[in-house]
């Protein structure tokens, strides 16, 4: 079994987040998903892969809410969005993180995010309308939540106020695209994560 699933219990931690036109998962659309792979190094250290993105077509029906757009700045309908429909989005990052799954001889994707109920409701969604949930790597309902962990490191819930106490770097110009939030949130997951590693080894009495 390869170090990154002993770690995690045969689960791969992959990072998350999606930029979408509303709060819900049923009749909103999604817009941008980005997903960050979790391995660990020979030094036994959490260390991130290259994101695999894409920006997502609105599904047929789907509500855009004005508020949402303002928000997160997507023009839906920009003609350089390049954006695939949804079920090509999807396999799009389901295809390389089950190559990866095979790779490290793990059963399933964990998905990592900040308020990860949100980002994982999306992908269920868009799942069922797409029919591919035989291709779904990710895990049904177990997470890891990085507001949580934030939280518990730093005593800081939101995720840029976490990021900068984690001593990372945080640009707000770039923030809400769903490549720079996941970067973001696998950089600050590593960080606590092998931070609590290295304290656990550094217990750990030293044989003569």
């Amino acid at each position: 079994m390869d170090a990154i699933a002993r770690r995690f219990r045969g689960f791969l931690p992959v990072v998350v987040d999606v930029e979408t036109g509303g709060f819900d998962a049923r009749t909103d659309a999604l817009l941008e998903i980005a997903a960050i792979p979790v391995i660990m190094d020979d030094a036994g250290r959490l260390q991130t892969l290259e994101p695999i993105a894409s920006h997502v077509q609105p599904f047929p029906g789907a509500n855009l809410d004005e508020r949402a757009l303002a928000f997160n700045g997507i023009d839906p309908h920009h003609p350089f969005r390049l954006a695939r429909p949804e079920r090509d989005a999807l396999e799009h990052i389901f295809d390389p993180v089950q190559q990866l799954l095979d790779q490290h001889g793990c059963s399933r994707a964990i998905l990592v995010g900040h308020n990860p109920f949100f980002d994982l409701g999306f992908i269920k969604a868009a799942v069922e309308r797409t029919r591919l949930d035989k291709r779904n790597p990710f895990h049904a309902f177990s997470t890891f939540d990085t507001a949580t962990l934030g939280g518990l490191a730093y005593g800081q819930t939101v995720l840029a106020r976490a990021v900068r106490a984690a001593g990372l770097e945080w640009k707000e110009s770039e923030a809400h695209s769903a490549v720079y939030d996941a970067e973001r949130t696998a950089a600050l997951f590593c960080t606590i994560v092998n931070h609590w590693d290295s304290a656990l080894r550094s217990q750990k009495p030293r044989g003569r």
